[in-house]
């Protein structure tokens, strides 16, 4: 059974029936938000790009992302680039796939983001979405969505920002969750913070206060 996660919020993994994780997949899914026009609607392509950044006590030392698909170790995979979106209520547009087994014991938090390349803002976005999946049988562990209620304000520095009601939606990037050492075992993080920037070098102003 997943978990609808709220904003702050952190979970345990476990498999449902309580085992241990080895691998997840980390899903996101967004549409484009139709427009009105002197036409009727229509809608624009959104391009937004899936980030796993690699943390080692608060230092990164390695991403992966549409330009760099694999770690360099091997344990955390990009399955490719959606440069359109479009599935946004269910499936995934873009997926990485964390091997927990793989992972080097000194990786201790993994930082999911989302960033819009073009430039578009979250208001040309809907039903944009971050899931985390059991990759060894598909069950869907926990799910955050992306809304006026749970985003927060845009971060333009190291300090986090506090909620101002729509403001998210004149965002280009969102860190979205993290995944972290817990004990012996990992949990999960809602972060759903807004944020400004094309790329991952750019949002990691915003990341740094949420490790």
């Amino acid at each position: 059974m997943t978990v609808n996660m709220t904003k702050g919020q952190a979970i345990n993994l476990q498999k449902n029936d309580g085992g241990t994780l080895t691998a997840v997949r980390m899903g996101l899914g967004w549409q484009a938000a139709p427009r009105r026009g002197l036409f009727g609607s229509r809608t624009r392509e959104i391009d937004l790009d899936a980030s796993a950044v690699l943390f080692a006590d608060k230092s990164p030392v390695d991403v992966v992302f549409f330009r760099h698909l694999v770690s360099d170790d091997g344990s955390v995979r990009h399955t490719g680039d959606n440069v359109v979106g479009g599935v946004g209520q269910g499936g995934d547009d873009e997926a990485i796939v964390v091997d927990l087994q793989r992972l080097p014991v000194h990786i201790d938090q993994i930082v999911f983001t989302v960033n819009s390349f073009t430039g578009q803002t979250f208001a040309e976005v809907q039903n944009a979405f971050c899931r985390l999946v059991d990759e060894t049988n598909g069950q869907e562990l926990a799910r955050y969505s992306l809304d006026g209620s749970e985003a927060g304000g845009i971060s333009k520095d190291r300090a986090p920002a506090a909620p101002v009601g729509d403001a998210w939606k004149r965002s280009t990037a969102q860190i979205m969750a993290k995944v972290h050492r817990a004990g012996a075992g990992w949990q999960m993080t809602a972060v759903g913070q807004a944020a400004n920037g094309r790329t991952f070098q750019d949002l990691m102003p915003a990341i740094l206060p949420h490790l």
